[in-house]
């Protein structure tokens, strides 16, 4: 089977130190509180590091989906990747950045789908950046107003 390596990436400066932001974004329980796909997450209420794992009940288009994931790398403030599979488009990883710069630190979120079983359209690549889009903004909006 021919597969379809797909990743997409999107940043924004944040007025915080990153270990604040870090702190936020590994901790699953907030993904919906920025991430409108995601709905209830099944974990402690912490940050989550190498090789923790938590379920997520996340919203599509088609309908709900359950994902496990496991973190497979994180070495805060700088870096976290989790890792899960779906029967739909294989292999999801995201991974975040965190890099200080003038005015803040720039997050990182990309998002990867190595082994699609066919190109995104041009379509779910436009919903895909206008979700991560809105998500890095309430992200900024959430850890800049606490």
């Amino acid at each position: 089977m021919v597969t379809v390596p797909f990743k997409h990436s999107n940043s924004i400066v944040i007025a915080a130190p990153a270990e604040k932001i870090f702190d936020y974004v590994t901790n699953p329980k907030s993904w919906p509180e920025w991430l409108p796909s995601s709905h209830e997450i099944d974990c402690e209420n912490r940050p989550m590091g190498f090789g923790d794992t938590f379920h997520e009940h996340w919203s599509t288009r088609s309908g709900r989906v359950d994902l496990d994931w496991v973190v497979i790398a994180a070495e805060r403030p700088s870096l976290w990747i989790g890792l899960t599979n779906t029967s739909f488009i294989g292999p999801v990883v995201v991974h975040y950045s965190l890099e200080p710069v003038e005015g803040g630190t720039r997050f990182t979120r990309i998002v990867r789908n190595p082994q699609r079983p066919r190109a995104a359209t041009e379509d779910q690549v436009r919903r895909i950046d206008e979700e991560a889009t809105l998500g890095l903004a309430n992200i900024k909006k959430n850890v800049e107003g606490r």
